[in-house]
C-alpha cells in the first residue's frame, strides 16, 4: 500500500507539473515499483489517469475551455479503437511492448526538448480548424471531422495497447492543425482522456484483466492529490526547466526499457 501512494503521488506531482501527457510515466512506475507486467499495469494506470483528468476536464468546463463539441468527435472515434489496442497488446510479447513504450516516450522527450528551445508546433498563419472569432466555436466541415476523428482514433488505440492517456497525442496535433489557446487545448486534452482511458479500462477488463482493489485505489487517490501539489507547484517553475526536466526524465525511462526490451532484463 506504501508504496503504490508513492508511485502515485510521484505521478501525480508530474502530471500536475506538466499538464496533459504526463501520465505516460504511470505504466513505467507501476513496472519498476510494483514488477508487475506492461498488460498488468496498463488498466491501473488508467484508472488513475482517468480520474485525474476528469478533474481537470471539470475544471475546463467550468471555464468554458473545453471544446466539448471536438472532444465528443474524439471520444466517439477512440472507444472502438481501445479494444483493439489491448487486444493487440496481449498479442504481443513484453519486449515488443517495451520498446514501443520506449518509442513513445522518446517521440514526447523530442518534442519537448524542442519546445524548451522555443520551437513550437503552434501552426503559423490559417490553421486547418480555424475558431470563428465571432461566436469563439469551431466552424464544422468534413475535414474537421476527418482530423479530430484521426486524432480520436489513435489516441484510443494507444491508449489500450500501451495505457498511455493520450496527452502525447492531443496536444501536439491539436497546437498544429488549430488556433485554439494552449488552455483550450490541455481543457480539450483532459476531457477526451479522462473518457477515453475509461474505455481503455472497461476494455481491459473485458480481455480479463485484474485490477487490484486496494492497490488502484490507493494508487488513483494518491495520483490525484499529486496531481493537485503538482499543480500548485507549477506556479513556482519556469516551464522550460519543466519541459527539460520532464524530457530528461523520459530520455532516462525510454533507456531503461530499451535495454530491458533487448536484453530481457
Amino acid at each position: 500500500m506504501e508504496l503504490s501512494l508513492l508511485l502515485g503521488a510521484l505521478v501525480g506531482t508530474i502530471l500536475g507539473l506538466t499538464g496533459a501527457g504526463g501520465g505516460i510515466l504511470a505504466v513505467p512506475a507501476l513496472v519498476a515499483g510494483m514488477g508487475w507486467s506492461m498488460q498488468q499495469s496498463a488498466p491501473v494506470a488508467l484508472v488513475a489517469v482517468a480520474g485525474s483528468a476528469a478533474l481537470g476536464a471539470l475544471e475546463g468546463l467550468r471555464k468554458g475551455l473545453v471544446r466539448y463539441k471536438a472532444a465528443i468527435v474524439m471520444v466517439l472515434a477512440g472507444l472502438p479503437l481501445t479494444s483493439l489496442g489491448v487486444s493487440v497488446a496481449h498479442a504481443l510479447s513484453q519486449r515488443w511492448l517495451q520498446g514501443l513504450f520506449a518509442g513513445v516516450m522518446l517521440i514526447a522527450a523530442g518534442r519537448l526538448l524542442r519546445q524548451s528551445r522555443g520551437s513550437t508546433l503552434q501552426c503559423e498563419g490559417q490553421a486547418l480548424a480555424q475558431l470563428n472569432p465571432a461566436t469563439g466555436r469551431f466552424e464544422w466541415n468534413w475535414h474537421l471531422v476527418f482530423l479530430f476523428g484521426m486524432i480520436g482514433a489513435l489516441t484510443g488505440f494507444m491508449t489500450g495497447l500501451l495505457g498511455v492517456d493520450g496527452g502525447f497525442v492531443i496536444v501536439p496535433v491539436l497546437r498544429r492543425f488549430t488556433n485554439l489557446t494552449m488552455h483550450g487545448i490541455v481543457a480539450t486534452s483532459l476531457m477526451v482522456i479522462a473518457l477515453v482511458s475509461s474505455g481503455g479500462i472497461v476494455s481491459a477488463v473485458a480481455h480479463g484483466a485484474q485490477l487490484p482493489l486496494e492497490i488502484t485505489t490507493f494508487f488513483a487517490l494518491a495520483t490525484t492529490l499529486g496531481m493537485i501539489a503538482g499543480r500548485v507547484l507549477s506556479a513556482h517553475f519556469s516551464q522550460v526547466l519543466v519541459q527539460r526536466t520532464f524530457a530528461v526524465v523520459l530520455l532516462f525511462v525510454a533507456a531503461r526499457l530499451l535495454l530491458a526490451a533487448v536484453t530481457g532484463v
